[in-house]
């Protein structure tokens, strides 16, 4: 799992058929503390709910695949939690 702070949305009007109805962001990598990582935006499938400056919780690979709302679909990257806060 990975801290991502959402930034965007993706819009697709032409998709796989069973992506239709599902809601894209684009999300930004981030340090427990809030701050930018360098690493890549990349684009998530919203399970959640969330919305932009939103904190998630997002998986990768094979877990994204599992993600009810995302099961089986051909998707990377899925968010599962909106993060209320991070104590450390």
């Amino acid at each position: 799992m990975k801290i991502v702070r959402v930034i965007g949305t993706a819009t697709a009007t032409l998709k796989e058929a069973g992506l239709s109805g599902q809601k894209f962001m684009v999300v930004q990598p981030v340090a427990p503390d809030g701050a930018p990582t360098a690493e890549t935006a990349c684009v998530a499938v919203d399970a959640v709910g969330a919305g932009r400056g939103d904190l998630c919780l997002m998986v990768s690979g094979s877990a994204a695949r599992i993600v009810r709302g995302a099961a089986g679909l051909p998707v990377d990257a899925a968010l599962i939690a909106v993060v209320d806060r991070i104590s450390l």
